[in-house]
Protein backbone atom coordinates (compact mmCIF):
# COMPACT_ATOMS: atom_id res chain seq x y z
CA UNK A 1 0.00 0.00 0.00
CA UNK A 2 0.78 3.71 -0.32
CA UNK A 3 0.93 6.00 2.73
CA UNK A 4 -2.34 7.48 1.81
CA UNK A 5 -4.08 4.26 1.52
CA UNK A 6 -2.83 2.60 4.43
CA UNK A 7 -3.93 5.61 6.48
CA UNK A 8 -7.29 5.21 5.22
CA UNK A 9 -7.53 0.99 5.11
CA UNK A 10 -5.09 -0.62 7.06
CA UNK A 11 -7.03 -0.98 10.32
CA UNK A 12 -4.57 -4.18 12.07
CA UNK A 13 -3.35 -4.34 14.94
CA UNK A 14 0.27 -4.83 15.85
CA UNK A 15 -0.78 -8.66 16.32
CA UNK A 16 -1.90 -9.11 12.89
CA UNK A 17 0.83 -7.06 10.86
CA UNK A 18 3.63 -8.87 12.64
CA UNK A 19 1.66 -12.55 11.78
CA UNK A 20 1.40 -11.16 8.16
CA UNK A 21 5.23 -10.35 8.00
CA UNK A 22 6.15 -13.97 9.80
CA UNK A 23 3.90 -15.97 7.11
CA UNK A 24 6.34 -14.44 4.45
CA UNK A 25 9.73 -14.08 6.48
CA UNK A 26 9.87 -17.18 8.50
CA UNK A 27 10.95 -19.93 6.00
CA UNK A 28 9.35 -23.00 7.62
CA UNK A 29 5.78 -20.95 7.40
CA UNK A 30 6.16 -19.22 4.36
CA UNK A 31 7.31 -22.72 2.30
CA UNK A 32 4.94 -25.13 3.76
CA UNK A 33 1.79 -23.62 5.49
CA UNK A 34 -0.79 -22.74 3.26
CA UNK A 35 -1.26 -18.54 2.44
CA UNK A 36 -2.99 -17.24 0.42
CA UNK A 37 -0.65 -15.34 -1.53
CA UNK A 38 0.40 -15.30 -5.44
CA UNK A 39 3.24 -17.92 -5.16
CA UNK A 40 4.05 -20.89 -6.25
CA UNK A 41 4.40 -23.75 -3.86
CA UNK A 42 6.85 -25.98 -5.90
CA UNK A 43 8.83 -23.10 -5.89
CA UNK A 44 8.51 -21.63 -2.43
CA UNK A 45 9.56 -25.43 -1.16
CA UNK A 46 12.42 -25.06 -3.65
CA UNK A 47 13.80 -21.83 -2.19
CA UNK A 48 13.28 -23.85 1.33
CA UNK A 49 15.69 -26.50 -0.24
CA UNK A 50 18.13 -24.38 -1.97
CA UNK A 51 18.39 -22.26 0.97
CA UNK A 52 19.82 -24.49 3.62
CA UNK A 53 22.61 -25.68 0.44
CA UNK A 54 23.49 -21.92 0.54
CA UNK A 55 23.71 -22.02 4.34
CA UNK A 56 25.71 -25.26 3.32
CA UNK A 57 28.07 -24.27 0.75
CA UNK A 58 29.00 -20.71 2.97
CA UNK A 59 29.71 -22.56 5.84
CA UNK A 60 31.93 -24.85 3.88
CA UNK A 61 33.40 -22.36 2.55
CA UNK A 62 35.03 -21.08 6.28
CA UNK A 63 36.87 -24.47 6.59
CA UNK A 64 40.49 -23.41 5.54
CA UNK A 65 43.29 -25.36 6.85
CA UNK A 66 43.29 -22.59 9.70
CA UNK A 67 40.15 -24.10 11.36
CA UNK A 68 41.24 -27.82 10.37
CA UNK A 69 44.45 -27.38 12.42
CA UNK A 70 42.24 -25.62 15.17
CA UNK A 71 39.69 -29.03 15.49
CA UNK A 72 42.90 -30.71 15.76
CA UNK A 73 44.12 -28.67 18.09
CA UNK A 74 40.74 -29.40 20.19
CA UNK A 75 41.22 -32.90 19.59
CA UNK A 76 38.41 -33.04 17.54
CA UNK A 77 35.85 -31.98 20.23
CA UNK A 78 33.28 -28.65 18.87
CA UNK A 79 33.75 -25.38 20.66
CA UNK A 80 30.66 -23.49 19.69
CA UNK A 81 32.18 -20.20 20.98
CA UNK A 82 35.32 -20.39 18.26
CA UNK A 83 32.68 -21.50 15.46
CA UNK A 84 30.17 -18.84 16.38
CA UNK A 85 31.80 -15.49 14.96
CA UNK A 86 32.09 -17.22 11.25
CA UNK A 87 28.54 -18.99 11.99
CA UNK A 88 27.53 -15.28 11.93
CA UNK A 89 28.98 -14.52 8.99
CA UNK A 90 27.36 -17.13 7.08
CA UNK A 91 24.24 -16.74 8.68
CA UNK A 92 23.83 -12.89 7.74
CA UNK A 93 25.24 -13.84 3.76
CA UNK A 94 22.86 -16.85 4.00
CA UNK A 95 19.78 -15.03 4.49
CA UNK A 96 20.60 -11.99 2.39
CA UNK A 97 21.12 -14.38 -0.43
CA UNK A 98 17.81 -16.19 0.75
CA UNK A 99 15.59 -12.56 0.51
CA UNK A 100 17.40 -11.91 -2.92
CA UNK A 101 16.15 -14.97 -4.01
CA UNK A 102 12.41 -14.46 -3.76
CA UNK A 103 12.62 -10.95 -4.40
CA UNK A 104 13.44 -11.75 -8.16
CA UNK A 105 12.16 -15.40 -8.55
CA UNK A 106 8.63 -15.47 -6.59
CA UNK A 107 5.80 -14.65 -8.47
CA UNK A 108 3.35 -12.50 -6.24
CA UNK A 109 4.88 -9.07 -7.11
CA UNK A 110 4.78 -9.80 -11.14
CA UNK A 111 1.12 -11.44 -10.42
CA UNK A 112 -0.20 -8.66 -8.08
CA UNK A 113 0.46 -5.83 -11.19
CA UNK A 114 -2.62 -7.50 -12.94
CA UNK A 115 -4.65 -6.78 -10.08
CA UNK A 116 -3.42 -3.24 -10.22
CA UNK A 117 -4.70 -2.83 -13.77
CA UNK A 118 -7.70 0.22 -13.83
CA UNK A 119 -9.89 -2.15 -16.34
CA UNK A 120 -10.11 -5.63 -17.95
CA UNK A 121 -8.42 -5.19 -21.30
CA UNK A 122 -5.41 -3.68 -19.97
CA UNK A 123 -5.59 -6.65 -17.32
CA UNK A 124 -5.59 -8.84 -20.13
CA UNK A 125 -2.47 -7.40 -22.01
CA UNK A 126 -0.77 -7.67 -18.53
CA UNK A 127 -1.30 -11.33 -17.91
CA UNK A 128 0.25 -11.92 -21.12
CA UNK A 129 3.40 -10.42 -20.19
CA UNK A 130 3.12 -11.79 -16.80
CA UNK A 131 3.28 -14.99 -18.18
CA UNK A 132 6.15 -14.93 -20.46
CA UNK A 133 8.36 -12.72 -17.56
CA UNK A 134 7.17 -15.91 -14.95
CA UNK A 135 8.54 -18.70 -17.82
CA UNK A 136 11.27 -17.10 -18.10
CA UNK A 137 12.08 -16.30 -14.41
CA UNK A 138 11.25 -20.39 -13.57
CA UNK A 139 13.06 -21.83 -16.25
CA UNK A 140 16.50 -19.74 -15.34
CA UNK A 141 15.55 -20.55 -11.22
CA UNK A 142 16.02 -24.31 -12.30
CA UNK A 143 18.58 -24.30 -14.48
CA UNK A 144 20.76 -22.17 -11.78
CA UNK A 145 19.23 -23.90 -8.85
CA UNK A 146 20.22 -27.08 -10.60
CA UNK A 147 23.83 -25.71 -11.46
CA UNK A 148 24.50 -24.72 -8.12
CA UNK A 149 23.40 -27.82 -6.54
CA UNK A 150 25.36 -30.01 -8.59
CA UNK A 151 28.57 -28.11 -8.06
CA UNK A 152 28.30 -27.75 -4.36
CA UNK A 153 27.22 -31.85 -4.30
CA UNK A 154 30.50 -32.31 -6.39
CA UNK A 155 32.57 -29.83 -4.09
CA UNK A 156 31.22 -31.56 -0.38
CA UNK A 157 31.99 -35.38 -1.79
CA UNK A 158 35.35 -34.50 -2.62
CA UNK A 159 35.94 -32.79 0.55
CA UNK A 160 33.97 -35.49 2.85
CA UNK A 161 36.34 -38.27 1.03
CA UNK A 162 39.65 -36.36 1.58
CA UNK A 163 38.76 -35.15 5.55
CA UNK A 164 35.60 -37.49 6.46
CA UNK A 165 36.02 -36.48 10.18
CA UNK A 166 35.29 -32.83 9.29
CA UNK A 167 31.94 -33.29 8.01
CA UNK A 168 30.00 -33.35 11.06
CA UNK A 169 31.71 -29.52 11.85
CA UNK A 170 30.47 -28.47 8.82
CA UNK A 171 26.98 -29.77 9.07
CA UNK A 172 26.88 -28.47 12.87
CA UNK A 173 27.93 -24.65 11.83
CA UNK A 174 24.83 -25.08 8.92
CA UNK A 175 22.31 -26.39 11.46
CA UNK A 176 23.14 -23.70 13.83
CA UNK A 177 23.28 -21.32 11.22
CA UNK A 178 19.91 -22.21 9.83
CA UNK A 179 18.07 -22.53 13.16
CA UNK A 180 19.13 -18.88 13.04
CA UNK A 181 17.70 -17.88 10.12
CA UNK A 182 14.28 -19.61 11.13
CA UNK A 183 14.58 -17.68 14.67
CA UNK A 184 15.42 -14.40 13.65
CA UNK A 185 12.23 -13.20 11.61
CA UNK A 186 10.69 -13.44 15.08
CA UNK A 187 12.48 -10.58 16.24
CA UNK A 188 13.28 -8.25 13.36
CA UNK A 189 9.75 -8.08 12.32
CA UNK A 190 9.01 -6.67 15.69
CA UNK A 191 10.91 -3.56 14.12
CA UNK A 192 8.62 -2.69 10.78
CA UNK A 193 5.69 -3.06 12.67
CA UNK A 194 6.47 -0.50 15.51
CA UNK A 195 7.48 2.04 13.18
CA UNK A 196 4.43 1.09 10.84
CA UNK A 197 2.45 1.64 13.63
CA UNK A 198 3.62 4.84 14.73
CA UNK A 199 3.50 6.61 11.56
CA UNK A 200 0.01 5.63 10.93
CA UNK A 201 -1.19 6.70 14.59
CA UNK A 202 0.92 10.08 14.06
CA UNK A 203 0.77 10.57 10.38
CA UNK A 204 4.07 10.06 9.92
CA UNK A 205 5.36 9.33 5.93
CA UNK A 206 8.80 9.06 6.76
CA UNK A 207 8.21 6.24 9.46
CA UNK A 208 5.99 4.56 7.15
CA UNK A 209 8.41 4.67 4.53
CA UNK A 210 11.26 3.10 6.82
CA UNK A 211 8.84 0.36 7.91
CA UNK A 212 8.09 -0.85 4.83
CA UNK A 213 12.58 -0.68 4.49
CA UNK A 214 12.63 -2.93 7.38
CA UNK A 215 10.31 -5.29 5.98
CA UNK A 216 12.39 -6.23 3.54
CA UNK A 217 14.57 -7.79 6.39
Amino acid sequence: MTYQIAILVDKRSFCEYYLSLLKTKNLIIFSFCPIKDYNSIIIKSCIFSLSFSIHYAINYAFFDNKMMHKIYELGGKYEISYFFPKIIISFSASYLITILIKIIFLSERDISQIRKQPNVTMANNATDKVKRKLIIKYTLFFILGTIFLGFFWMLLSSFGAVYPNTQIFIFKNTLISFVLALLYPFFINAFPCIFRMASLNSKNEYMFKLSKFLQIL
